[in-house]
């Protein structure tokens, strides 16, 4: 469903992404893990098709540049951005409009309801806070039932409940067949719901662990092992 192969991004004369390759597929949750600065944000924006890369991405078998792929695919920032001057309501109806959906609006209150936004439906993205607006983007992003997904560190300003829920909605998600792919820095958010999870360093991918690869090792073990403390800035 999602298929990068072979992603090179320079910033300058900074390699961000150095030849990375990562595939999702459909009813699987990837977890993306590193330390600041690994490259983690530049290889979603470039799936996301937000920057310009050498490689190639495809989702859906659809360049991901495409309008076809980016219909299919939901997208999480890491900075929620809202509109200051559209309300909670506008803003789902904007979506459902940009992607001519029919029947939303069962769905869209159920979003709202499960993500405590009913009471919130008439205040203005300038009023909300930031875990407001968080849930705000995603519910925007699950609104048009991607194929695909992917989050920035969706759990960041969320509230217990939110966070909760969220995570209800990644397994029903990928029993749904949608392709799910989360980058954290909460190693035991996703304990018990990943299916491989890629950890980089230095722009590459050091390791790709599938759940069956694990033998009595934890997830967070592993990831101390092979990064240590080294920490910098996001790439």
């Amino acid at each position: 469903m999602i298929s990068v192969k072979n992603l090179t991004k320079k910033y300058g004369k900074l390699l961000a992404n150095d030849g990375v390759s990562v595939q999702i597929n459909s009813g699987q949750m990837a977890v993306l893990l590193g330390p600041n600065g690994a490259g983690k944000s530049t290889l979603i924006k470039s799936i996301c098709g937000l920057l310009r890369f050498e490689g190639s991405i495809t989702i859906n078998g659809l360049d991901n540049k495409s309008s076809g792929a980016k219909k299919v695919l939901g997208y999480v920032p890491e900075m929620p951005v809202v509109y200051p001057m559209l309300t909670v309501g506008e803003h789902l109806e904007f979506i459902a409009r940009a992607y001519k959906l029919t029947d939303w609006e069962d769905y869209a209150e159920e979003l709202l309801t499960r993500f405590e936004l009913t009471d919130k439906r008439k205040k203005l993205g300038k009023e909300l806070s930031k875990g407001m607006q968080q849930k705000v983007s995603i519910c925007c992003a699950l609104l048009p039932r991607p194929k695909a997904v992917i989050l920035d560190e969706p759990l960041v300003g969320l509230d217990p409940h939110a966070i909760r829920e969220l995570k209800r909605i990644l397994v029903e998600l990928k029993t749904q067949g949608v392709a799910v792919m989360v980058s954290t820095h909460l190693i035991d958010s996703t304990e018990r719901d990943w299916d491989t999870t890629y950890i980089m360093q230095g722009g590459k991918i050091v390791m790709e662990c599938s759940r069956t690869d694990m033998e009595g090792e934890s997830l967070e073990d592993i990831y101390f092992s092979i990064t240590g403390t080294n920490q910098g800035e996001d790439k």
